[in-house]
């Protein structure tokens, strides 16, 4: 560790305080690809493993698959050596460079995991467990918050069901859903649960315990450092589905004492049957006071938590963009071409596309200049307590 935190000092010192990061592709082996990534025709296809579907950005968190590669979902540091290291050795090893003393202090690492997910199928019906029902399997609970970006095909179910029908929490007939864990059979279980559009250029929010079915438009989501989660979805796109993903992150005791009911208990019913559901959920992109100017504009796209936050920038061509944050962020450039704080950036070039901003370089304003003939479209990427003055949506009752 003392090696590798040799190199994080050194690369930080070159960099100006800025991290370079390579790309993490992420296979899955339950629905097929939606090809939005950027990558060649043929890499999409991994073998056994599946499809790349996912890209996880300044992923400090290894994907629980199957088959999966020791590495699989980390981010690795981009060297001009050929040496190879991890972003969580970097962040283990020098945690107090990279967040600040005081933030590494009474955080344990970087505390959220973003990625895109690119599926040309509707995801299954599925929760992510609350966190008195994750720690019982070691892990952590999973909130997370979705963006769809402009401009992309919204793929051919570009809706995502949320919960239930409201009545099924407000008379307490949470039995309801059990008979199609049981049977095991189709995906009719969805008829209890509505459908919202998934509109380019807003999102949602979803606390853990949720149930949910992700539409086909690219996301850009932001979450939890986790990857827990419970598929209620037995049949999906005329494949059926493991069982044994019902059960994946549930302790042994309750397996074999509750059998499928222990999933029902690990429902967030209160959030599900929320009758102003989408009102209370919804994420349409909100100005940021603060950064107004004439080069570009800033909107908060993840907000209603302080355990993870997110901002899209525009410049506008041949313009700049000046702001400072209150801690470590991560960036992806998803359109346009130009510089990050005199950094070369290019969206789609995967050699300088991601990069990680170290608390001492955040707090100290930034400049982005747009170089090229279109829109330069930045998203940012924060982890727990950074934006305590994060926006909040006012409740619905």
């Amino acid at each position: 560790m003392a090696e590798i935190r040799k190199i994080v000092e050194k690369e930080l010192e070159n960099n100006n305080g800025i991290l370079k990061l390579k790309p993490a592709w992420v296979a899955r082996d339950f629905l097929p690809p939606g090809k939005r990534l950027g990558l060649p025709e043929k890499d999409y296809n991994v073998g056994e493993r599946g499809f790349i579907s996912e890209r996880w950005l300044a992923s400090v968190t290894k994907a629980d698959n199957r088959l999966s590669p020791p590495d699989e979902g980390l981010s690795y540091l981009r060297l001009e050596s050929s040496q190879g290291v991890l972003l969580k050795d970097a962040v283990d090893s020098a945690g107090d460079l990279i967040m600040g003393a005081e933030y590494a202090k009474t955080h344990s690492g970087l505390g959220r995991l973003a990625k895109i997910y690119d599926f040309a199928s509707r995801i299954q019906y599925h929760i992510h467990q609350m966190q008195k029902d994750a720690c019982l399997v070691g892990k952590n609970s999973k909130d997370e918050a979705y963006y769809f970006p402009e401009d992309v095909d919204t793929g051919a179910h570009p809706e995502t069901f949320f919960g239930v029908h409201p009545y099924i929490t407000e008379q307490k007939k949470y039995d309801i859903l059990l008979p199609h864990l049981i049977e095991w059979k189709d995906d009719l279980i969805l008829q209890h649960s509505r459908a919202y559009l998934n509109v380019p250029g807003e999102g949602f929010f979803l606390p853990s315990g949720v149930l949910h079915a992700p539409g086909t438009a690219l996301t850009f989501e932001l979450q939890e450092d986790s990857d827990v989660f419970a598929m209620l979805q037995a049949k999906n796109e005329g494949k059926m589905i493991s069982k044994e993903l019902l059960f994946k992150d549930v302790c042994d005791d309750y397996r074999k004492t509750k059998g499928e009911r222990a999933i029902i208990e690990q429902i967030n019913w209160e959030e599900s049957g929320d009758p102003y559901f989408y009102e209370n959920h919804h994420l349409p992109n909100i100005p940021v006071e603060e950064s107004k100017q004439d080069g570009g504009v800033e909107h908060w796209v993840y907000y209603n938590t302080t355990k993870f936050s997110g901002k899209r920038v525009k410049v506008k061509p041949g313009a700049s963009f000046t702001f400072k944050e209150k801690g470590v962020f991560n960036i992806l450039v998803w359109r346009g071409k130009g510089s990050f704080d005199g950094h070369k950036i290019e969206a789609g070039n995967f050699d300088c596309d991601e990069l990680l901003v170290s608390y001492d370089r955040a707090v100290k304003p930034i400049t982005v200049k747009n170089e090229g003939k279109d829109e330069l479209l930045i998203i940012k990427f924060f982890g727990p307590d950074i934006n305590s003055d994060v926006p909040m949506i006012k409740k619905y009752k």
